[in-house]
């Protein structure tokens, strides 16, 4: 049943990518769109993402620990494989093209797409959209410290300022309290349709400019990267396997350890490209690493949820 359900959710999250790319091969819009449509989705989407997750929530002092429990268990598992990587790829490390193959196969798109199959295949567990959330919290703090490091190779760079006010924070701060002191029950239903409507757009729009970055990018040059393989792989399979292997035998619900091995199976996070655009470093490779893995994860997520 899970098989199937992961898989629906997948193809259709999938799907959103078809507009975006027919709109950029007839040429209706173009790359330099990308900016504006990027940065509504992460600015104006990404708090309403969190926000809403926490308003489908009744506060109880138990989910709220699982919640916290998430955060260092994802943040831990995270942190352990790109340190494993870097260790294995120790000698190559002061180039950066291995640099961003160590967070390129960890940190994932775990809002916009690990998000919705997690809420889909735990309908009846509302908590599972903050467990996503608290995830996307524990991976902007290490994209803005170790990630940036990764990607430009200067210490100068590191920001605890940024991990701590990206938009997946500040969203955040809005939404404990009001999860907290149940704030959304003096709200009118008018405004919880506002948050959740703005909410669910933010996985079609996250897709459609994927779909544009792809219909841009020469096909060439996206399948002839040979360290683009090893990446996928490692994001794809390696790091959702290591941390559901850590989280089995622990005693976590089997939501919490289902979610764990989901949003550790989300592609590429495209936060990446992002970054490495601003930074200046291994543009190409990012944006590969993110596409091909957003492909390729309607193989891999759908198989892998038939360990749970």
């Amino acid at each position: 049943m899970e098989f199937q359900i992961t898989l629906t959710n997948v193809l259709v999250t999938l799907f959103y990518i078809i507009p975006g790319f027919l709109l950029r091969k007839a040429k209706i819009v173009s790359e330099k769109e990308l900016g504006t449509a990027s940065g509504i989705l992460v600015y104006g989407g990404t708090p309403f993402l969190v926000i809403n997750a926490f308003l489908q929530m009744d506060f109880s002092w138990k989910d709220f620990g699982e919640m916290g429990l998430f955060f260092i268990m994802t943040f831990f598992l995270q942190a352990a494989f790109m340190a494993l990587i870097a260790l294995v790829l120790k000698k190559k490390f002061g180039e950066s093209k291995y640099r961003l193959m160590t967070i390129g196969s960890v940190l994932g798109n775990v809002g916009f797409f690990g998000l919705p199959i997690v809420r889909a295949v735990f309908p009846e567990n509302p908590e599972v959209a903050c467990f996503a959330t608290m995830n996307m919290m524990s991976m902007n703090v290490l994209l803005f410290t170790f990630g940036v490091f990764c990607l430009t190779g200067d210490r100068k760079y590191i920001s605890v300022k940024s991990a701590l006010t990206n938009p997946t924070a500040l969203g955040l701060y809005i939404a404990l309290p009001v999860y907290i002191f149940g704030v959304k029950r003096f709200l009118p239903a008018a405004a919880l349709t506002a948050v959740s409507t703005i909410s669910s757009m933010t996985a079609p729009l996250c897709m459609m400019i994927l779909g544009i970055r792809l219909a841009s990018a020469p096909l060439k040059e996206i399948f002839t990267n040979r360290l683009v393989y090893p990446a996928i792989a490692l994001k794809l399979i390696a790091f959702p396997l290591f941390s559901y292997a850590i989280v089995y035998f622990l005693p976590f619900t089997n939501a919490f350890k289902s979610s764990i091995l989901i949003l550790a199976a989300a592609p590429a996070g495209s936060v990446i490209l992002s970054l490495a655009e601003m930074h200046h470093g291994e543009t190409k490779m990012a944006a590969n690493i993110l596409l091909l893995s957003t492909v390729c994860c309607f193989i891999t997520i759908p198989l892998l949820v038939l360990l749970l």
